[in-house]
């Protein structure tokens, strides 16, 4: 019996009480006649898929009115719902669950799906990011989510988090950007034969960079990226994914000898952090400066009243250096003051400083000094002792900072104390064959439907985000 029939079996036979609009079965020949009616007015191009819906959903409900008026707002919501349903059918992305089965199933054919732009692979086979060349732009890297975690303990930046969750998969662009980025500190490292003659023609090589650019260009997974690369070398990188809790939260105290201001609490996590991973090259490795570590407060346990320093003995390891501030809070400021010269001592293998959110080192801190009864001062990042150690890129070790406009920063002017002129460098967003290959990948997963998908398609996204990948990524599925 259909819902369309319901007021005439009633005047056929009163003893019958009316189906219940919201059953299954009733939903269910709802749903089947609103598929059916798509089919017959498919061709007609005057109509749009919602201006169908609304004319069946009035004709319907308005029949049903004449025959059975009680029953004309639990039909009409029943109408809809199955209108919704089919509708959803039509242009909407599955669900999170049911794209995970059906990439699952893609699994089998994936030879077939994983086509990029002009029939080109689109994820490429080489297994580490050492390898990749110019021949792997714009296609994918695959991850293995478990190896990216042990080799960034620290964190992976927002968005690299954001692109696995909504994509579904552990997969990243290879970008040229990237590419430039990654063989600028290779050639610093281990210089090409023809940077020896002074009229080469070559990219010059720079030992400290800060990444400039847009928002969501991509410079935070950039760094990520150039810290896994260096540390799957052999390097030993410190590296700092959150630069603006340097500058916010925990407790901070002006130190008498110094003039600045210690965060004891920010300088412990940032000790662990560089443990995760390096540990068992710092336990090898002796410390060649000995001076004693001066103390400072104790993260709120004031100052200590025997003691002013902590000595350190010859034949310390790095490693036991940084359990000392690890384990007495009065000394972690400390130690990562000396962790900072210490690095620049170390010549047995290549030392990188990667820092995110570098920006937020030229601005104020949430940290105010009380000037009067009723009014503060706000303390400046160069004024924190640890910013105030590693922010200079005035010297000869590797360092790189990215800008990020998470942080809400603003705009800082071009020439920046204490980093090189030539610093800056420009990271630019999507190109058009970025786009192409971006746009295809959220194909293969299933995050862009493939009766919508066409060049003309996937171009107005790109041009309406101006290549913003993070916008891209949430316009992808409301491609029409």
């Amino acid at each position: 019996m259909s819902i369309l029939n319901l007021g005439e079996d009633e005047d056929n036979d009163t003893d019958r009480q009316p189906a219940d609009p919201f059953s299954s079965k009733t939903q269910n020949l709802s749903s089947q006649l609103l598929v059916s009616f798509f089919d017959s007015q498919s061709s007609d191009s005057d109509f749009t898929e919602r201006e169908m819906i609304r004319s069946f959903v009035k004709t319907k409900a308005d029949g049903l009115m004449k025959k059975n008026p009680e029953l004309l707002s639990k039909v009409k919501s029943d109408i809809s719902a199955a209108a919704s349903r089919v509708s959803d059918s039509f242009d909407a992305v599955p669900d999170e669950a049911t794209r995970r089965s059906l990439l699952a199933a893609d699994e089998k054919s994936s030879s077939l799906l994983d086509v990029g732009p002009k029939r080109r692979p689109l994820f490429t086979s080489i297994p580490s990011l050492s390898q990749l060349t110019r021949k792997d732009t714009c296609t994918y890297f695959n991850f293995r989510k478990e190896n990216l975690n042990a080799v960034l303990p620290e964190g992976l930046p927002k968005g690299m988090e954001k692109e696995f969750e909504v994509s579904l998969r552990s997969a990243l662009l290879v970008r040229q950007s990237f590419l430039d980025l990654r063989d600028n500190f290779r050639r610093v490292v281990d210089p090409p034969m023809w940077s020896t003659h002074v009229k080469a023609k070559g990219p010059k090589i720079r030992k400290q960079i800060v990444l400039d650019g847009p928002v969501s260009c991509g410079k935070s997974i950039a760094l990520a990226m150039l810290v896994q690369w260096a540390r799957e070398e052999g390097w030993l990188v410190l590296y700092v994914p959150k630069g603006l809790d340097w500058t916010h939260g925990g407790y901070f105290f002006k130190h008498p000898q110094t003039g600045l201001w210690d965060t004891p609490v920010q300088a412990e996590n940032v000790l662990k952090d560089f443990l995760k991973y390096n540990e068992s090259y710092l336990k090898e490795k002796q410390c060649q400066i000995y001076d004693p570590i001066p103390l400072g407060e104790g993260a709120g346990g004031g100052w200590l009243k025997d003691a002013d320093s902590v000595a350190i003995p010859e034949g310390t390891s790095l490693y036991d250096l940084i359990k000392v501030g690890i384990d007495q809070t009065h000394a972690a400021v400390g130690v990562v003051v000396r962790l900072r010269k210490e690095l620049s001592l170390v010549k047995d293998l290549p030392v990188l400083i990667a820092i995110d959110q570098y920006n937020s080192w030229f601005t104020f801190s949430e940290y105010e000094e009380p000037v009067k009864v009723r009014s503060c001062r706000p303390i400046h990042a160069r004024e924190l002792t640890m910013v105030n150690a590693f922010r200079s890129m005035m010297h000869d070790d590797m360092m790189v900072g990215a800008f990020s406009h998470s942080t809400a920063v603003g705009k800082l002017r071009k020439d920046l104390p204490d980093v090189p002129v030539d610093a800056r460098v420009m990271f630019p967003r999507y190109s058009l064959d970025e786009a192409e290959a971006v746009c295809h990948y959220y194909l293969r997963q299933r995050l862009i439907n493939r009766e919508v998908f066409s060049e003309e398609a996937w171009k107005k996204v790109y041009f309406l985000c101006n290549g913003n990948g993070a916008e891209m990524r949430t316009l992808a599925p409301f491609m029409r």
